[in-house]
């Protein structure tokens, strides 16, 4: 979603980098600039203002001034201030002292409240809590059907007194919740209510009435992130009639301008809490203002790269795994495979790449990866039996044709996994043997051994040294020169002649013809005749 505004501002700072100093006239270029990227990015225009005057005011200042590199403090100062519009700090859920803590969706219809009900029960399951869901709302058709899939795909119980498609009250459904979580010890109520596909009264009225009966301790506006400005307006108009305490951003990773994002807090007042960045349950996240003003940025975000991987992976499997690297044997198929199976389950590659810094410029690269050829390496390592994984040198032709039929693939696909899979086996016993993997305790190269192989290699060096004591420099010579004699007497210091090359006098033969070899019978040999 923000790719446009991310490619805008990366332009305009490369302008300005190998600058020594930066003019009045550089900065109202840089601010004309950013202006003519946010308002691009559907950013609203009162937004846009105090954005542009803030950086105005701070790169005048003698920050800028006085700093060694104008261009990159230029860049921290616009860090900053998109820090500052998207929230400043991560908001998080304010638990209730005496549980259960209750949750009120609020928004308008096709926002997205449904799924993301699931997907923050789901969510805060994962955090250890025990949350149900709630099927409030009861005009839309199949609304209660819908949630309670959603609930049986996250793993989340659903309360769903009411068959719902315009039967039952949602007041008294909601009210009800609660004592259903009391009695099931429940500490979260996410209540799902219902939308419209407009501001009205009924739908305002509706929503007021279900808070005032329960009493939430968040309430959450639930807001299409692909709506451009029209989601300032409704996120006013839902504050003004319900109030609510936090925003929840649906729909990031649209193709749509996300300006959205950028005005509502500054707009409302109100922080944006969590973020939906794909159709999986599991594409949801707290919103960090400081990761997304870094990633508008192009500097990466690694922090959430790091944390996907902390849930994602388990212990014994990244201890089993280091434990593999760390050994003297060889990398195997069945590593790779283990390995390649860990990070796809962290999401798809395009977006793990997507985190790291400077990916802006790959972007087309990095949209072009194809999950398919991963699947197909996988059918392929599968297909080989395990004594084929464990060494992949005794796959011959035969071999790989049968490999290549029982994965649906060419041979031509398995020639080049395994003379892939070789150059990385040669450059993991590389790392191994020369430079080892800094910082991965018993790795060598890794924290003592690499102090240890140092050592010996600077005690290597040095030999046998002469003294600088000119007495004690003959004396050496004289125990050497000594030494020769005694094994010349002995004949243990006989060395073998210097050797040519074979094919050039030195060892082995020559080939047949030249010396090394019977030459062929030729006293049959007859020219043809003309």
């Amino acid at each position: 979603m923000f790719e446009t505004l991310s490619d805008r501002l990366t332009s305009v700072f490369s302008s300005l980098r190998g600058k020594g100093r930066l003019s009045e006239e550089d900065i109202n270029a840089t601010a004309r600039e950013i202006r003519l990227a946010l308002l691009e990015a559907d950013v609203a225009l009162p937004v846009v203002r105090a954005f542009i005057a803030r950086i105005k005011e701070r790169a005048q200042g003698a920050e800028v001034s006085k700093a060694l590199n104008p261009a990159q403090q230029v860049i921290k100062i616009v860090n900053d201030e998109l820090i500052e519009i998207l929230g400043g700090e991560t908001r998080e859920v304010r638990f209730a002292k005496n549980p259960p803590t209750v949750i009120m969706l609020a928004g308008l219809q096709g926002s997205g409240k449904t799924t993301l009900a699931g997907k923050l029960g789901r969510w805060l399951a994962g955090e250890r809590n025990t949350p149900l869901l709630v099927a409030a709302d009861l005009q839309r058709p199949n609304a209660v059907t819908q949630l309670q899939v959603v609930g049986e795909r996250a793993g989340v119980p659903v309360f769903a007194p009411e068959p719902g498609n315009g039967v039952g009250d949602p007041v008294e459904v909601a009210r009800a919740s609660i004592e259903q979580a009391k009695h099931n010890n429940h500490n979260v109520v996410i209540i799902d209510t219902a939308g419209r596909l407009g501001i009205d009264s009924e739908m305002m009225q509706q929503a007021a009435d279900i808070r005032d009966a329960v009493s939430p301790d968040e309430v959450l506006f639930v807001v299409d992130a692909m709506i451009g400005q029209d989601a300032v307006n409704t996120a006013q108009a839902f504050l003004d009639g319900v109030g609510y305490d936090a925003v929840a951003l649906t729909k990031l990773d649209g193709d749509a301008r996300g300006g959205a994002a950028l005005s509502i807090r500054h707009i409302t007042g109100r922080p944006i809490m969590f973020a939906s960045t794909g159709e999986k349950l599991e594409d949801f996240d707290l919103f960090h203002p400081d990761r997304m003003a870094s990633r508008i940025l192009d500097m990466g975000d690694m922090l959430t790269l790091i944390e996907q991987a902390q849930r994602t992976f388990e212990e014994d499997e990244v201890a089993k795994m280091a434990s593999t690297l760390a050994s003297d044997d060889d990398f195997t198929l069945d590593d790779f495979l283990q390995q390649m199976g860990m990070l796809r389950k962290m999401g798809p590659i395009s977006n793990l790449l997507g985190m790291m810094p400077g990916m802006a410029q790959m972007r087309d690269q990095i949209s072009g990866v194809d999950e398919k050829d991963l699947d197909r390496v996988t059918a392929i390592i599968r297909s080989m039996t395990p004594a084929e994984r464990g060494n992949p040198k005794m796959i011959n032709g035969s071999r790989r044709l049968r490999i290549a039929n029982g994965s649906g693939t060419q041979v031509s696909d398995v020639n080049g996994l395994v003379t892939r899979f070789f150059e990385a086996q040669k450059m993991m016993r590389q790392m191994k043997n020369s430079g080892g993997m800094p910082g991965m305790p018993g790795m060598p190269g890794g924290g003592g051994n690499r102090k240890k192989a140092k050592a010996q290699a600077k005690k290597t060096k040095k030999g046998k040294q002469r003294s600088g004591n000119p007495l004690k420099a003959k004396e050496q010579e004289a125990e050497r020169q000594a030494e020769r004699e005694r094994r010349r007497e002995e004949g243990g210091d006989q060395q073998p002649p210097p050797q040519l090359p074979p094919g050039l006098g030195g060892g082995g033969q020559l080939p047949p013809g030249l010396g090394g070899g019977s030459m062929p019978d030729l006293s049959n040999f007859k020219l043809p005749k003309k």
